[in-house]
């Protein structure tokens, strides 16, 4: 009897317009739901109305400045976090003196929710600019951190030895030992910093913001206009959704060596 063709025993990952599918679906459904009379429009608005929303905000230049306010907190957030992250993961998985030093308080910070923190760093910074972006930064650091160190502990020890062997310096052995080991762990980091920074956004922009997509939100919900309520959450996931599809696209060119499934 012949043998039909063997069927993979991982799927090939998907590409960023294929992971649009699921997405899609999710609309379709709620385009049923609303227009068939199953959501009342006061519950949730047609996604129609919500893209005229969207049209009608971008025209008078309210969406844009607030999606501008957002995207420079959110990047400073991260830009901060993820350098904090990566140098405190670098020193403790490098030298015994930074692991003692700085893997116990990074496992505290863990522990502690950044919305606990907040009136603490109200009563500190005040309720500007640097206590939001404090805030975003440091749900940004810990994921980054906690990846990188980990990849950086799980180094063959095969390479270790090969590194000896070959009487490589200091210098060689991170450069073609170190850093290409860790990069699969800080990627992975990044992906959760930056889902951590829109999440923390969201709660920050909230908090005495005058600008930016939380702020919308906020009005939106006083004046009850839920389709604009509804507009800001779903900027929040496209946002979140094409800020991971970078990450995964740097990733791949940055690892392409690599012989993955993917």
């Amino acid at each position: 009897m012949r043998r039909g063709a063997a069927r993979p025993l991982i799927p090939k990952s998907t590409s960023a317009s294929q992971r649009l599918l699921g997405p899609a679906l999710v609309i379709l459904l709620w385009f049923i739901a609303t227009l068939s009379g199953w959501l009342s429009p006061e519950t949730l608005p047609r996604p129609d109305t919500v893209a005229a929303t969207f049209k009608e905000l971008w025209a008078d230049g309210y969406l844009a400045d607030n999606i501008g306010a957002s995207l420079a907190r959110a990047g400073q957030g991260l830009a901060a976090g993820v350098a904090a992250g990566l140098l405190l993961a670098l020193a403790a998985g490098l030298t015994r003196l930074g692991d003692a030093l700085f893997d116990g308080l990074v496992q505290i910070k863990r522990a502690l929710p950044n919305l606990a923190l907040i009136p603490l760093f109200i009563m500190w910074m005040g309720i500007g600019e640097a206590m939001k972006i404090t805030v975003i930064a440091l749900g940004v650091f810990v994921p980054v951190y906690i990846n990188t160190h980990a990849a950086l502990r799980d180094i063959d020890l095969r390479y270790v030895e090969l590194a000896q062997t070959v009487d490589l310096n200091r210098r060689q052995f991170l450069r073609y030992i170190v850093f290409p080991s860790c990069l699969p762990g800080f990627f992975t980091g990044l992906r959760l910093a930056a889902t951590h920074a829109w999440t923390a956004l969201v709660v920050v922009e909230t908090i005495n913001a005058t600008s930016g997509i939380g702020y919308m939100i906020s009005q939106a919900r006083i004046y009850g206009q839920i389709e604009i309520v509804i507009a800001g959450l779903v900027l929040y996931g496209v946002l979140g959704f094409g800020t991971d599809a970078l990450i995964r696209t740097v990733h791949k060119r940055v690892l392409g060596w690599r012989q993955t499934v993917a």
